[in-house]
């Protein structure tokens, strides 16, 4: 009987230490730095996605969850001295928006955990090992932007069949444009366009890269995916809508603001995502043992609305395989 009495003490001391010890978990308030290159006014959507993936594992800014947010508002030479700030403050988890932010912090930081959304190549960029075993302090969310980029030149030609040039918007300071132009270049070989590339590398360099255009008589405008292209996309589709171009993104948000299409992983999901992985880190997992994630459905949107400005008619075949039309 005593032995009896002595084990159910000892279970009730064992649940009584394990409930402490998560309630104690559940207390401590978790330090996350927020790294991105963009403004704050560009696609709150995926910030905000962000935000519910940490609420639906329990985390809420203001009471168990601080947040410093960091923004480079589309400037490049500002991301080096944000990264050090961020060490700096010694956060539990980082996360970077871009891989132009993933450098900058791989730069000074080995040991901060860092999770990242927004990298094509995350490999071939050298931010980890391998996709199945990133080693090191940083794992994510890849895009697969190189591979998508000649699948949206074939769609735009299937849309618009007459198009013979088409104009290609980068930014050479972005590490991944040279591969993803390469893959444009190679594709529109194949496709029997021309292609012509305007590099820009701060807001200043739209009007000039516009004029390009104009003047190269391209007949549809393609610009990569980048927070200082993403930071002008508005200024993108006014051009290309006033001069009847058409346009085709690497993400959703320009086509919902009056571009005609794009083809990409849908970014808020990713961003939604990794907060699966910052919740992972927090509970003692380690980022090196943490496989990169891929998108598994690519979503492929049309603005009807903007064909109709432009005076485009869509094919109906391509029109059958959006996931979106906006009308």
């Amino acid at each position: 009987m005593r032995r009896k009495i002595l084990a159910c003490l000892l279970l009730i001391i064992v649940l009584l230490t394990s409930a402490f010890a998560e309630a104690q978990q559940s207390a401590k308030v978790v330090r996350l730095a927020y790294f991105n290159p963009a403004s704050p006014s560009a696609n709150p959507g995926r910030r905000e996605a962000f935000l519910q993936g940490l609420r639906d594992h329990g985390y809420v800014e203001g009471k168990n969850l601080f947040i410093e947010y960091r923004w480079g508002e589309g400037k490049a030479e500002l991301l080096q001295e944000q990264a050090a700030q961020i060490v700096s403050l010694k956060p539990d988890v980082i996360f970077a928006g871009s891989p132009q932010a993933v450098l900058a912090l791989k730069a000074i930081t080995t040991t901060i955990p860092i999770v990242f959304v927004g990298i094509g190549d995350p490999v071939g960029f050298g931010v980890v090992a391998s996709l199945a075993s990133p080693g090191g302090n940083i794992t994510g969310v890849a895009n697969m932007t190189p591979e998508l980029s000649g699948k949206r030149l074939e769609l735009l030609k299937e849309s618009v069949p007459k198009i013979a040039s088409i104009a290609v918007i980068w930014n050479p300071a972005s590490q991944g444009h040279p591969k993803i132009l390469k893959v444009i270049e190679e594709a529109a070989s194949v496709l029997k366009l021309k292609v012509h590339s305007l590099a820009v590398r701060s807001p200043d360099d739209f009007d000039g890269a516009f004029q390009a255009v104009s003047k190269s008589r391209a007949e549809a405008l393609m610009p990569l995916g980048d927070p200082l292209i993403g930071s002008q996309s508005k200024r993108v589709i006014d051009y290309a809508t006033s001069n009847r171009l058409p346009t085709i993104f690497a993400s959703r948000e320009p086509v919902e603001a009056g571009g005609l299409m794009s083809y990409a992983p849908n970014l808020a999901d990713q961003y939604r995502r990794a907060a699966v992985y910052v919740d992972k880190i927090v509970k003692g997992s380690k980022p090196a043992d943490l496989p990169i994630e891929q998108p598994t459905k690519i979503e492929f949107l049309v603005n009807l609305k903007t064909a109709k400005q432009i005076g485009l008619t869509i094919p109906q075949p391509v029109l059958y395989r959006a996931d979106k039309v906006v009308r």
